[in-house]
């Protein structure tokens, strides 16, 4: 961890504790979990890694006509449940969702990292993950929201796995749709706790996931033969011009129907958030609760946002 995200861990830790210990309720309730919008929640998350954020996996939680389909939120390499949706998870909930997360592509790194396996099983077990919040919530599909290789695998699952029929819509924050370089994945490696150790141990050993998102590997030219989408399924990509991951920038958008890509610069000029920062980023996701709900569109003041990660 970088010596400047370390020191906003530290300024915001003791805040966290109280976002993280609030107590669950229903997604129909009034709001009533912390949304912190900061890369700080990457050590709380780090801290409990197979625990589900503020907001999530809440049992017994009922859809609503509003918001009918229940949101599955997917992570990225070199994270878990946990980390990665420590501000959108809560930020769902507040908004009336009944969110779920889960972790996938393990056994995990040094206890705590995920993502690291091949992606055609970790979308197995997404498909496995979706069945069970369905028979859970009785609902007929689900949204997906996926940051990195979480809103790339997600596809696999649409067009090999007979997830299209499962699934209404797919956002993808920064996702990792055309893949990445090795300097990229060095970048993201540096980032995370646990990511420089799996990268330095080897792509193709200890995370087969990364191999497969190299720019021009087999698995994203099968991926992405033919077509890019699937019919049925609403695709939403939301990505930073300062990802230093996902690089360049535009290998995150999808061209095809019912596809909508966005770049947060357009929106806000000042804001430098960059493949991390994205997650934890107010715009952001402002625009994954629009992707979700057209139907009420919301906005997020445009303000200087420091670069994040």
């Amino acid at each position: 961890m970088k010596l400047s995200r370390l020191g906003a861990v530290v300024a915001s830790s003791v805040g966290l504790a109280a976002s993280v210990l609030a107590p669950m309720g229903p997604a129909s309730a009034a709001p009533k979990y912390p949304v912190v919008y900061s890369e700080a929640t990457l050590l709380v998350g780090a801290l409990a890694p197979d625990s589900p954020p503020p907001g999530a996996n809440i049992s017994g939680c009922k859809l609503g006509a509003t918001h009918p389909r229940p949101v599955v939120l997917v992570h990225g390499t070199f994270e878990n449940e946990d980390d990665n949706w420590g501000t959108l998870a809560p930020l769902l909930a507040d908004n009336g969702y009944c969110v779920y997360t889960f972790n996938y592509g393990g056994p995990p790194l040094l206890g705590e990292v995920y993502g690291l396996g091949d992606i055609a099983t970790s979308a197995g077990q997404l498909s496995a993950f979706v069945d069970q919040v369905l028979a859970e919530t009785g609902a007929t599909k689900v949204d997906l929201v996926g940051h990195s290789q979480g809103g790339m695998m997600p596809r696999y699952y649409l067009r090999f796995l007979g997830g299209a029929a499962k699934v209404d819509n797919l956002v993808g924050l920064a996702p990792s749709n055309h893949g990445t370089t090795i300097d990229g994945l060095e970048t993201l490696a540096s980032l995370l706790p646990g990511g420089s150790a799996a990268l330095s141990a080897g792509l193709a050993t200890e995370c087969e996931s990364c191999a497969e998102q190299l720019a021009g590997s087999a698995f994203l030219t099968n991926l992405n033969a033919g077509r890019e989408t699937v019919p049925g399924v609403t695709y939403t990509n939301i990505e930073s011009s300062y990802d230093e991951v996902v690089t360049p920038y535009t290998s995150a958008f999808l061209s095809g129907r019912h596809v909508t890509n966005i770049l947060i610069q357009n929106q806000c000029a000042t804001d430098f958030s960059g493949h991390v920062g994205i997650a934890f980023d107010r715009i952001a996701l402002t625009d994954v609760l629009n992707a979700l709900d057209p139907s009420q569109p919301k906005s997020a003041p445009c303000a200087v946002v420091p670069f994040q990660g």
